[in-house]
């Protein structure tokens, strides 16, 4: 119920009760992060490898048209 945003069903009135409470608010929420990252951790893993693969597709283009360029203006050059 800590996890739910619900809260407790009564309040805690001890010390130890209320320290309690706070632990098993932060297991929860722990337990519910860990949750989301072992189910998307893999989908989130594949979109980063595919951005790599596209970023140095994208590099390599870049490279190459750099590399006309200037064989263009070593042409224009020597023709001078």
């Amino acid at each position: 119920m800590l996890a739910t945003g619900e809260g407790l069903t009564a309040a805690p009135v001890t010390a130890l009760g209320k320290i309690f409470a706070s632990v098993m608010a932060f297991v929860s929420i722990g337990a519910v992060i860990f949750s989301i990252i072992f189910v998307f951790g893999p989908l989130v893993s594949k979109l980063l490898h595919l951005g790599e693969k596209e970023l140095k597709k994208e590099e390599k283009a870049i490279k190459k048209g750099i590399k006309i360029i200037e064989k263009e203006k070593r042409l224009k050059t020597k023709g001078k």
